[in-house]
């Protein structure tokens, strides 16, 4: 573990640097136990007075959660994906509610499990280099680790279309729609960490006075068709605006949705709308879980990650393969609850 998660202190700053690049800095079960167990040494702490979270070296900030592993617990009954689900859940939790200041330096791919680290900091820091994604729906899962809390709350539908499409954000769409608070160059962020680490008390004025100001945020233009387009929370409404409105654009996405799991993209329609009603972070995570413990395990999942993955075919087959053939009955059974003794608690 010493390996995949680098933990330490500089300064007042207690840093967690992901350091799998071979894998894009996926997180596996041990790193997040592992940085649970140092967040939580940390917090009483007094000679820690904020987070750092990055990445040691090679690209990437974080691709996600690790899918081969998460697939192959699921070929076995799925336990270890649930206790993997579990953990990670618990961190994104955790850093939600820490009393004390967490900075995440997103300088690179920022995706699925990258997004459950790097959202609930208080500084969210992007670069020329982030590349940021929900891509779920895209290998039979769904927008998780609290992506129902925060892209539900975005401007508008933004969140919905990100949601279902896995649609890729640049540095500058992302401070611009706020899953940035800041945009610095990749070749300041050494400063930044340093003057954070001498200066714990003044992030805010650090990261203001390294920040410049970002390209033109191309995801702007698109909100109004956007709001149009993806406005209703029943899938076949989506595709069927898309399919009438007749434009490029549109043509586009319809054929980008007409990829993704349909189970996949209802449960994530389902998900933000019941999150939207939500005050309670714990309460999504509480959702979130329950959807994961079934979605894992289902077949969408096992040829998602087959076509995507593993065969990289990129031609899964989706079951149920159309949108309609997505009962109620069975979307209910994803979102019930389980068992009092399964439920997902904080830690």
């Amino acid at each position: 573990m010493s390996d995949e998660l680098l933990t330490s202190v500089d300064g007042s700053a207690g840093r967690l640097s992901l350091n799998r690049p071979k894998a894009l800095h996926s997180l596996t079960l041990g790193m997040c136990e592992a940085m649970s167990a140092a967040l939580t040494k940390w917090r009483d702490d007094p000679a820690v007075a904020a987070i750092v979270i990055d990445h040691a070296e090679g690209r990437g900030f974080c691709a996600g959660g690790d899918i081969r592993q998460i697939a192959d617990s699921a070929a076995r009954g799925g336990a270890d994906a649930r206790r993997f689900f579990l953990s990670e859940y618990q961190l994104n939790h955790q850093l939600f509610t820490y009393p004390k200041p967490v900075v995440a330096f997103m300088d690179g791919i920022t995706m699925g499990g990258g997004v459950g680290i790097s959202q609930p900091a208080r500084y969210r820091v992007a670069t020329e280099n982030t590349r940021f994604a929900m891509p779920e729906t895209g290998i039979g899962l769904f927008p998780d680790v609290g992506g129902g809390w925060y892209l539900s709350r975005l401007e508008g539908r933004v969140g919905v279309y990100l949601a279902l499409t896995g649609a890729r954000l640049d540095g500058a769409d992302c401070l611009a729609l706020g899953l940035a608070t800041h945009y610095l160059p990749s070749d300041a962020l050494t400063e930044a960490k340093e003057r954070i680490a001498a200066h714990s008390g003044d992030i805010l004025d650090i990261l203001d006075q390294l920040s410049v100001t970002p390209p033109e945020a191309r995801i702007v233009a698109n909100i109004g068709q956007i709001n149009r387009l993806f406005a209703s929370d029943v899938l076949e409404d989506v595709l069927t605006a898309l399919d009438e409105n007749g434009s490029e654009w549109a043509a586009k996405e319809l054929a980008t949705l007409r990829s993704k799991s349909p189970q996949s993209c209802k449960v994530a329609l389902r998900q933000l709308a019941e999150a939207t009603q939500m005050t309670d972070f714990a309460d999504v995570m509480r959702m979130e879980y329950r959807i994961a413990s079934r979605v894992a395990v289902s077949p969408d999942f096992t040829e998602g990650v087959r076509a995507l993955i593993i065969d990289k075919d990129n031609a899964p087959v989706w079951n149920p393969s159309t949108p309609e053939d997505m009962t109620q009955e069975a979307l209910d059974a994803i979102f019930a609850p389980l068992p009092a003794n399964e439920e997902w608690t904080p830690l």
